[in-house]
């Protein structure tokens, strides 16, 4: 993490610069319609996006309403749009943005390729792991941090969104505890799928033990 505040006093408010309407489709045929919006003021100056979908976002502001389900997805160029097995993002994305249309909720999608290293780094990460590095020795071996993504934004946009209190999709715990951080109260983990392919294996077991992701890879 780079850590651009460690509480919610040291983050200024974010707002919503923009919404639209974006029809989604997936390569395997599946359909489903998003709010897109936009925001200004973020602390990493990134263009992090915040998709909603149903009625989650609006019930939030409500109160008595049950927290929505969030999704804080970091964007994977190699996954999300070119389908590498080297990783889950893409598969962890088709099953966000199902679970998200029929629950209601938002989806962050956040400018923090290879774990925040970048693109180019995320591939030389790569390389070194054909050589036998784990994901994140891998990281390591090139000078950067295991993981350097950091939710300050995150915890902005959702607060510009109106959602302070949510039900957070993932298996990684960091994410909870930087939301929670942030000021955002994290009600429930709920985890996602488990993805499991011959490519990815190392990469799934590394996060299982050594950053304690909930994933069950026996049963996948």
């Amino acid at each position: 993490m780079s850590g651009f505040g460690k509480d919610r006093a040291s983050l200024p408010e974010a707002e919503i610069r923009t919404t639209v309407t974006v029809p989604l489709r997936f390569s395997d045929g599946f359909r489903a319609e998003a709010r897109v919006s936009t925001f200004r003021h973020l602390v990493d100056g990134a263009e992090h996006l915040l998709l909603s979908f149903g009625g989650g976002v609006d019930a939030a502001a409500s109160g008595p309403a049950p927290a929505p389900l969030v999704r804080l997805h970091s964007e994977c160029l190699t996954g999300d749009v070119f389908g590498s097995e080297r990783c889950d993002c893409g598969p962890q994305l088709r099953e966000a943005v199902e679970r998200l249309s029929v629950a209601g909720g938002a989806l962050l999608y956040l400018r923090q390729e290879g774990r925040g290293i970048g693109l180019y780094a995320k591939l030389d990460a790569y390389a070194l792991q054909d050589q036998g590095l784990d994901t994140y020795e891998a990281n390591t071996a090139l000078g950067r941090g295991e993981d350097e993504r950091d939710y300050a934004a995150a915890a902005q946009m959702l607060r510009a969104a109106g959602i302070h209190r949510l039900r957070l999709l993932t298996n990684n715990p960091d994410k909870a505890a930087q939301l929670t951080a942030h000021g955002i109260a994290v009600e429930e983990v709920v985890p996602t799928g488990v993805h499991l392919t011959p490519a990815n294996a190392r990469y799934l077991q590394a996060k299982r033990d050594h950053t304690g992701h909930l994933l069950d890879l026996t049963a996948a």
